[in-house]
């Protein structure tokens, strides 16, 4: 049993004041990800239709879109600790304003809280790595990384999980609407790590030089280059991730109880592939384990999104949910390795602009592709060919990365890469 478990001793050097970090980033990913599992689901039940809420969800992510790149400007050579602190209060209030919103049914204000809750996620989600590769040793810089990653997982699991006991000991009173403001209560506990976490946080020099030239000296080249597999993968994910409880419940008539176990299992199984990354990037490398956990992924969501040309038949809901409990893992595995790829490979210069970009592109990525969502409901398309059109993509970004990673290596061999 040790053997499985080994993994942890990679991560018991991680200093202190980056591990009150990322827990406190975990309560924040909790609230999210108890608002991606449940709020389609809560406006479904609030009437609103599948092109509605594809619309509502957008608006989430082009607060982030609008905010990445600014914020990731402003960051470059001051101090990042106090971010936390709005994303760890903001979070949780806005989570709280857009549940109000939806029960009065005031969509104008639907449109604004969300805004302002996805706004808010810039705040840890841009800073965190930065701060984690100032302020780590480099031995640390992986299992940190991967830790921080993992916090989307964990809090699936704890979300997941608590939901699906809430809803079997009484689904009428703890129904979607009571689940999102218990979880929104519960994201401000991450304020406290923050309190108790003092520090003396390190600013790269050269952030802070007065050659002006040097310090905006922005290598753009490098940049595009790097973010482009992202890019493609990131607009797929928006087709796709938003609606899998929609896709569940829709096509294999899943509650929102029994999905929440499921989700809880996938997450379980996220954050376990996600703490085996210091030692599956140790034994095989970037260039076989970015590419083969992804290529598998891209198979298993194939598998899930077929089963809806035969969902009436009770083997179907059975394979949609194995391939939705191996697509997990396989897919997210792949993110610390490549957030540490791509800082890495832009250089210490590039970081903090490159994390701002990342978010930029996800959320801008994700506004595009909930439209699309809502236009392609609108004429008919169902989830299988909206999957569909999802692996095509993903397979193209993984053949982007393994591009990237080649010239990596070209680059490291070279000395031109600075770890």
């Amino acid at each position: 049993m040790s053997k499985w478990f080994s993994f942890i001793d990679d991560y018991r050097n991680i200093e202190k004041p980056i591990f009150n970090v990322i827990i406190s980033e975990f309560f924040i990913q909790m609230v999210n990800a108890t608002f991606m599992l449940v709020l389609p689901l809560y406006m479904s039940r609030m009437n609103y239709t599948n092109e509605q809420i594809a619309l509502f969800l957008t608006f989430r992510f082009i607060g982030v879109f609008l905010l990445a790149l600014p914020i990731g400007k402003f960051i470059k050579g001051k101090k990042l600790y106090p971010f936390f602190y709005i994303s760890a209060i903001g979070v949780p209030l806005f989570g709280l304003a857009s549940v109000a919103a939806i029960h009065f049914k005031i969509d104008a204000l639907i449109y604004i809280t969300l805004f302002l809750w996805g706004s808010m996620f810039t705040f840890m989600q841009i800073p965190v790595s930065p701060f984690i590769l100032r302020n780590s040793t480099k031995a640390n810089h992986t299992p940190a990384i991967a830790l921080s990653y993992s916090t989307w997982s964990f809090g699936g699991i704890v979300s997941g999980v608590i939901t699906a006991i809430l809803c079997y000991l009484n689904k009428d009173l703890f129904n979607e609407q009571n689940i999102l403001i218990i979880f929104s209560g519960l994201g401000f506990i991450g304020l406290f790590f923050l309190i108790k976490n003092p520090m003396k946080e390190l600013v790269e020099e050269r952030s802070i030089t007065h050659d002006h030239h040097h310090k905006h000296n922005i290598d753009w080249h490098l940049i595009i280059k790097a973010l482009i597999p992202t890019l493609i993968i990131a607009t797929g994910a928006g087709l796709t991730i938003p609606f899998i409880s929609l896709f569940f419940e829709n096509v294999h008539h899943i509650s929102t109880g029994e999905f929440s176990t499921y989700s809880a299992v996938a997450s379980l199984l996220v954050a376990y592939a996600a703490l085996m990354v210091p030692k599956i990037k140790k034994y095989v490398g970037y260039k076989i384990a970015i590419p083969t956990t992804q290529s598998l992924a891209v198979i298993s969501l194939i598998a899930l999104a077929t089963t809806e040309l035969y969902s009436q038949y009770s083997i179907a809901l059975y394979i949609a949910i194995a391939c939705y409990l191996l697509r997990q893992p396989l897919m997210n595995m792949a993110g610390p390795m490549t957030t540490e790829l791509v800082l890495n490979y832009v250089g210490k210069n590039n970081r903090e602009i490159t994390s701002a970009l990342t978010s930029a592109i996800w959320s801008g990525s994700w506004v595009l592709s909930g439209l699309m969502v809502n236009i392609l409901f609108r004429f008919g398309f169902q989830f299988v060919n909206i999957f569909l059109i999802t692996s095509a993509l993903y397979a193209l970004g993984v053949m982007m990365y393994y591009v990237l990673i080649v010239d990596y290596v070209k680059r490291e061999q070279k000395g031109l890469i600075e770890n």
